[in-house]
């Protein structure tokens, strides 16, 4: 199948969001389509699945002109979306969710269960897929989650698949499993429209690039004929920084130490320590515990044994709120679950950690929130229109920004970040660390909690890996890099 969108016109009121972009996509190819949160991307591929009409332009499968009213139309044609937020539902098990909205059914008009199983039983042999059919969804992790969605666009026959951020949540071996079924695709014959923030994976695993700025086409060609700093470049206008961060160290007093510290599953006997104006990486791969090992210190999960001490001082956390007391911050890993809240607007946002802390016998101080909200604004850098407006209408990074002036406006003495760029542009992620580094400055004890090696050999003055819930080893500013890291992650010691 041949996909051709030509001269593509699309408005939300008096905001022109894609201005005559043009793009084409053959079968077999696995194409990039790359450019910063608000520059287009998921609104083109929202048109081209159906999700939103265009105002004008055309869209052609093999030469011939289609209009998509539904997703169901567009799935229909041979076009699968696979959203950044993936569709599955949690309390059904996957054989369910591979046919949700066409289920089987027997001669009496009951659900053919039996038949269902052995159809998803089948579709993961030929794609190489060792998983239970009947195994609820909410027992798997993001990967296999990912690899569902993928296997379900496969059952439906699909010629052409956009995959929307596919690894944003995703570890190295992961990503190598997700990148090993869309080779798998695209030996078959089956398009894919790869969108990501992660330029490395683009270079690794894309054959074309098309980049969209503000609205417009402003590059496309064949990944073997650029670098990353070529692609950076292209979606933000400007060069973009690559080189390992630094600033004057002038490190405090301890602020955070742990001793022992044990999780009923999640991990075990961490001792640790992080002083005022240091930034601690804290590193591994899925399911390593680094994230229970400062919820725990955050007081959202039990420990078993251990202790904690909050600038030599121990103590006992048994709620968030306790710890926004003590002085401890935690920006969580997933934005959209447990960041924001999309009922609310910016300012409220940004704001709610401190609403019991600058209330007037119990009435929120809206004055003095709108003013340190004002100055964060400025500070972070934050893109955006009034502070009444609905939280959904930033991009990404803005979003971000704006759950890290949450915990700001609480001057913490810690604050953990975990993974604190997941699901930005390259331009907000250089922002995001400008950030980090400056929080360092004002003394603020940092914990980077991160996925990525590259990230922290950037940003943090030294790290820890964490494999299967022990601390393997620890790599400093001077001498570590990413092969040191991923060797610990997967169990190895160095030399």
């Amino acid at each position: 199948m041949i996909v051709e969108m030509k001269n593509i016109i699309k408005s939300f009121g008096s905001n022109k969001v894609l201005k005559d972009v043009s793009l084409k996509l053959k079968g077999g190819e696995i194409c990039a389509l790359i450019g910063e949160n608000g520059a287009g991307k998921s609104t083109l591929m929202n048109i081209l699945g159906g999700v939103c009409k265009m105002d004008s332009g055309a869209i052609y499968l093999d030469g011939k002109k289609v209009d998509f009213d539904t997703p169901a139309q567009s799935l229909n044609a041979g076009i699968a979306f696979i959203h950044q937020e993936l569709n599955l539902i949690n309390d059904l098990p996957v054989y369910e969710n591979m046919f949700l909205g066409r289920e089987l059914k027997n001669k009496r008009g009951r659900l053919d269960l039996e038949r269902m199983i052995y159809e998803t039983e089948e579709v993961f042999k030929q794609m190489n897929v060792d998983l239970d059919p009947k195994i609820m969804v909410r027992d798997l992790d993001a990967s296999y989650k990912q690899i569902v969605e993928i296997c379900r666009a496969m059952m439906m026959n699909a010629s052409i698949i956009i995959m929307d951020e596919p690894t944003t949540s995703l570890t190295e071996p992961e990503i190598k499993r997700v990148f090993s079924m869309m080779r798998m695709l695209k030996e078959r014959g089956v398009g894919i429209i790869f969108i990501s923030h992660k330029l490395n994976e683009v270079m690794e695993i894309c054959e074309r690039y098309i980049v969209l700025r503000d609205g417009c086409l402003v590059a496309e060609g064949n990944v073997s004929e650029v670098t990353t700093d070529d692609l950076a470049r292209f979606m933000v206008g400007y060069d973009v920084r690559t080189e390992r961060l630094s600033r004057d160290k002038n490190l405090g007093n301890e602020v955070l130490r742990l001793e022992k510290l044990t999780h009923e599953t999640a991990y075990r006997d961490i001792s640790l320590s992080v002083r005022a104006g240091e930034i601690l990486g804290v590193t591994g791969l899925l399911g390593d515990g680094r994230s229970e090992l400062f919820q725990s210190v955050f007081g959202a999960e039990s420990i078993l044994s251990g202790k904690i001490f909050l600038e030599r001082e121990e103590i006992r956390i048994n709620s968030t709120t306790q710890a926004l007391d003590k002085g401890i911050g935690y920006l969580p890993r997933n934005r959209k679950e447990n960041g924001i809240i999309k009922d609310m607007n910016i300012l409220e946002n940004a704001s709610i950690v401190t609403w019991p802390l600058f209330a007037k016998r119990g009435v929120i101080d809206w004055i003095r929130h709108r003013k340190i909200f004002k100055k964060q604004v400025k500070e972070l850098r934050i893109k955006m229109g009034k502070s009444t407006d609905s939280i959904d209408s930033l991009s990404g990074g803005n979003q971000q920004k704006v759950v890290l002036a949450k915990w700001l406006s609480a001057n913490p003495k810690l604050l953990i970040l975990d993974n604190p760029t997941q699901g930005v542009d390259v331009g907000a992620k250089e922002d995001i660390y400008d950030i980090i580094l400056n929080l360092a400055k004002e003394n603020i004890a940092v914990v980077v909690l991160s996925s990525e090696a590259q990230e922290v050999v950037r940003i943090c003055d030294r790290a820890l890996v964490m494999y299967h819930g022990v601390i393997q080893g620890e790599v400093s500013k001077e001498t570590m890099n990413e092969h040191d890291i991923m060797r610990l992650a997967t169990g190895g010691k160095l030399d």
